[in-house]
């Protein structure tokens, strides 16, 4: 028989201890679940018992309940707003007619061509213009800024010739400047001469732009230029075709005016970013890289074999704009514009040829006479500039030092009357002597003001306030169009580019 103790009498809680400890897991679940929903039953039974309502807060019946809220009314419906913008230039370039462009359609003959940068077949100086400007005219009068005697004398006379320009443009007609009949614009009493090409419509628009673009004048704005800066710009993407040359082939000299005005795309888009002139550079900008022949650089005729130094400085400048713009440039075009220019230059004094090493520059058909080619150092201004726009720097360049003091050695002079006068020469010696600094720039920008601000015609010269006489090898191509442009450009030049090099005054002698 089993044997059964007796266990010590013990309180509730210690009996209730026992009873879990020595049951199973599912029956103390089931004595729980028991338990509460008991209470749950009773709790209302109480409640109504009471007189009170039951309240259970479930994630369920808070989501039934009513909750009175302010009722707060929506905003009025509002018909969303098209944002007008408005482009730079107001309508858009008509297409391209050559038939309309009665300018560009007589053909050149061979004989008797002036052969120069505007005239070409040429074996002339190169005029770069073009690029960014630097920093535009919030830094003007900067270092050696407006010349010995301050800014306020080249101001002046840079407005003065921005506004013989905008006075001379067919700003109501299609926006050209006309190279030969811009008086046209003149009181028929008091007429300017100094006509230029009829074949040069494209380039010394593109030279007028960049003298506008470099004194910070873009299409932008309520400036008093802004209307001629747009026309301009309008005209020159008229006159691009569909592989994206810049005007007429009419002329040999084609390419110097494509180069011209592709720096003035490049510039205008680089100031403004207006979409509007992205494409045209760059479809610029890819006929210049289609135009070089493989492995060195350019000359007339695209791809054909030769080369010189005229038409490579003008290509080296847009496709330098063209990159600090942004857009797309042959990565191998540098390069051979390098290797071109290390070819022209003489070693023992630093003179860069036209297409031998060392040689002068060319003049116009019978007039080698009334313009030496030795009083002018055109192509080695052009060889300056181009190296140092290649990287080359120009306080550690012994070629640049060479080249530098040649053009020191000739500075600007007006002489009409010993054949000295070469303003494509100024303006590339301006740029290229600036970028050395210097007691070169020193020496150069004093003759330079003093040459070019004494002959420009004064308040007093009616139609011909504001311009210069095209006296020189290449007056007669360019005509007053181009002298004033290009001697306003020299006059922009504290503003118009950064120094690459930064200060350059320990050029080494």
């Amino acid at each position: 028989m089993r044997r059964i103790a007796h266990a010590p009498a013990h309180g509730f809680d210690e009996t209730v201890h026992e009873l879990v400890k020595g049951s199973p897991w599912w029956l103390i679940s089931l004595v729980l679940h028991g338990i509460a929903l008991a209470i749950l039953w009773a709790i209302p039974m109480e409640l109504e018992q009471r007189g009170q309502a039951p309240v259970i807060h479930s994630a369920m019946q808070e989501e039934a309940e009513e909750v009175e809220l302010i009722k707060i009314d929506p905003p009025p419906e509002i018909a969303p707003q098209p944002v007008e913008l408005q482009p730079a230039i107001e309508s858009e370039p008509e297409p391209y007619s050559a038939d309309a462009d009665t300018d560009f359609d007589e053909p050149m003959g061979d004989e008797g061509v002036a052969e120069g940068p505007l005239t070409g077949p040429s074996k002339a100086t190169a005029i770069g213009v073009g690029g960014p400007p630097g920093g535009g005219r919030k830094g003007r009068g900067g270092p050696g800024g407006g010349g010995p005697k301050g800014p306020a004398l080249t101001e002046n006379a840079v407005e003065l010739a921005l506004k013989w320009l905008a006075d001379h443009q067919d700003v109501a007609a299609d926006g050209r400047w006309d190279a030969d009949d811009f008086m046209k614009h003149d009181p028929a009493d008091d007429r300017c001469d100094g006509a230029g090409g009829a074949l040069h419509d494209v380039g010394v628009t593109g030279l007028a732009l960049l003298a506008f673009l470099g004194a910070d004048y873009t299409d932008r704005g309520t400036h008093r230029f802004a209307k001629h800066v747009r026309a301009g710009l309008r005209y020159l993407m008229q006159c691009q075709e569909e592989d994206g040359c810049i005007g007429s082939r009419a002329s040999h000299s084609f390419m110097y005016s494509h180069a011209i005005a592709t720096l003035a795309l490049c510039e205008a888009y680089w100031m403004t970013r207006n979409p509007r002139y992205k494409k045209p550079a760059q479809d610029a900008l890819n006929f210049i890289a289609a135009a070089r022949n493989p492995y060195l650089a350019w000359r007339y005729t695209p791809r054909g074999g030769d080369n010189d130094t005229s038409v490579t400085g003008w290509c080296v400048m847009a496709m330098k704009s063209g990159k600090y713009a942004g857009l797309e440039v042959d990565p191998d075009a540098f390069e051979g514009a390098r290797t071109w220019i290390e070819k022209m230059t003489e070693p023992n004094f630093g003179q860069v040829g036209y297409t031998s090493p060392g040689g002068a520059p060319a003049r116009p058909p019978g007039k080698q006479d009334r313009f030496p080619a030795e009083k002018s150092q055109s192509m080695t201004a052009v060889g300056i500039l181009t190296r140092i726009f290649l990287g080359e720097d120009p306080r550690q360049s012994e070629m640049i030092r060479k080249g530098a003091d040649l053009c020191v050695s000739q500075l600007p002079r007006w002489n009409p009357d010993d054949g000295s006068i070469d303003m494509y020469y100024w303006y590339y010696g301006t740029l290229a002597i600036f970028q050395v600094g210097g007691t070169h720039w020193r020496k150069w920008n004093t003759a330079m003001v003093d040459a070019i601000v004494r002959n420009q015609h004064g308040k007093d010269r009616g139609a011909r306030t504001g311009s210069w006489d095209p006296i020189g090898c290449w007056g007669d191509d360019g005509g007053r169009v181009y002298s004033t442009a290009m001697l306003a450009m020299c006059l922009e030049v504290y503003y118009r580019y950064p120094k690459v090099f930064g200060a350059a005054d320990t050029v080494r002698k």
